[in-house]
């Protein structure tokens, strides 16, 4: 499927609409977000996640809002470039940088996705093993192979909004949870605002940064909010789209900070508080207990794997999109280039999960490794979006591209943190 084809490509919005009709207008831009949501809603966000509030309880629940914010900034502007200039960040990269300078950030944001799809399927392994006893390196071939017949037959269209659905219903009951649990809330919010470096937390901390802004998604949503894209050439119809576009990126990224924060909050409360020390993924299944019972086992390991599924789809898409736009040619699995990068992103996984002695502690480390390489996929977009050639009019206004600068700033100096802390 290329994304770059739509139906309703050719379509107006001159014609006005009734009012009462325009407030819903924006119900029809909502699903570029949700799609790149599931991406870090995934098995390495609910390992950082399970980490972070087992092993330090409340005190790294500002790095899921700061990153969260982060997050809103950065893939917004992704999706800017998409709806704007009609190409990928890959794409863009191509055609307006040096082909050294483009093909050596693009292949770093291609061993990003290996990394990204390293963890989920190894979420959709472990679930496996969960729910059937599959050992976890044939479960990871059983969900490799899955996933890459879905993409190369777009047999996962069918079955996209189920999977989002349940996903994201398990998401909530997190949420609603905390309801359940006995949370310090003046202690929880203070954490949320309050940024905090516990004994050796770094490598946690730059896992959860790496959770949440992964490098993959800012290629992704370049990509898919293009599905979206009605009358390019129409000025009025482009600033319609950033508008609505904005809302649906803030709102999607809101519900992954409450489903992230609620399973901080949840973790902090039964395993720090209990002082159980966190060595395996399937420890999480005890925060549904409260809600599903003796149930939580099956439910959780359900939606793991649903969860991997998903989002092993998403990074196999991203590396697609990533690997055709090194040729300059837009995301198709009917090409060779999209097919061949999702090929390598999702067997290289697999070989790398082969070696992988301790699953869980190879999930915080594939997390970690994508925010060593998120600068530069930072500040390659930056550099792009901030371009008068690439963006014409639409280029980011100065106080948003120092704000960005700021960003892939901020990103470097966590994760010099992170080197000079193995030095210690």
């Amino acid at each position: 499927m290329a994304f770059r084809f739509h139906p309703d490509r050719n379509r107006s919005d001159r014609n006005p609409r009734p009012r009462s009709r325009r407030g819903l207008a924006v119900f029809r831009y909502i699903g570029p977000g949700l799609l790149v949501t599931v991406g870090f809603i995934d098995p390495g966000n609910w390992a950082s996640n399970l980490a972070a509030g087992g092993e330090y309880g409340y005190a790294l629940l500002w790095m899921v809002t700061l990153s969260t914010l982060m997050l809103i900034i950065l893939q917004h502007n992704a999706a800017h470039l998409g709806i704007v200039t009609g190409l990928c960040l890959a794409e863009a990269a191509t055609l307006h940088m040096r082909r050294s300078a483009s093909r050596a950030l693009l292949s770093t944001a291609g061993l990003a996705s290996v990394s990204t799809s390293l963890a989920e399927i190894l979420g959709g392994a472990i679930a496996l093993d969960m729910l059937f006893g599959i050992p976890v390196r044939i479960g990871a071939l059983l969900v490799t192979v899955f996933v890459a017949v879905l993409l190369l037959t777009n047999g996962y269209r069918p079955i996209e909004k189920w999977i989002i659905a349940f996903v994201s219903l398990i998401g909530l009951s997190f949420i609603y949870e905390l309801t359940l649990t006995r949370i310090d809330w003046p202690a929880a919010v203070r954490a949320w605002v309050v940024p905090s470096f516990p004994e050796g937390s770094m490598v946690i901390v730059t896992s959860v940064l790496g959770a949440v802004v992964m490098p993959h998604n800012l290629f992704l949503h370049s990509e898919v909010i293009q599905s979206r894209q009605w009358n390019l050439s129409d000025r009025r119809t482009i600033r319609h789209q950033l508008r609505y576009e904005y809302f649906d990126t803030i709102f999607s990224m809101v519900v992954g900070w409450a489903i992230n924060s609620a399973m901080i909050l949840l973790a902090a409360s039964t395993l720090f508080r209990t002082r159980t020390p966190v060595e395996e993924l399937q420890q999480a299944r005890s925060l549904l207990e409260p809600l599903l019972g003796t149930h939580a086992t099956v439910v959780f390991a359900v939606a793991l794997l649903l969860a991997g599924i998903a989002s092993t789809v998403t990074s196999g898409m991203a590396a697609g999109s990533i690997f055709a736009g090194m040729f300059g040619a837009p995301y198709d699995m009917r090409d060779r280039r999209s097919r061949t990068g999702m090929l390598l992103s999702l067997g290289a996984a697999f070989l790398l999960i082969l070696l992988i002695r301790d699953p869980f502690r190879g999930l915080i480390y594939s997390q970690m490794a994508l925010s060593l390489q998120l600068p530069f996929t930072v500040f390659m977009q930056v550099r792009l979006t901030s371009s008068r050639r690439v963006m014409g009019p639409y280029r980011n206004r100065p106080a948003t591209r120092w704000l960005l600068y700021t960003i892939g700033g901020l990103v470097t100096l966590l994760n010099l943190m992170l080197l000079a802390s193995f030095f210690r």
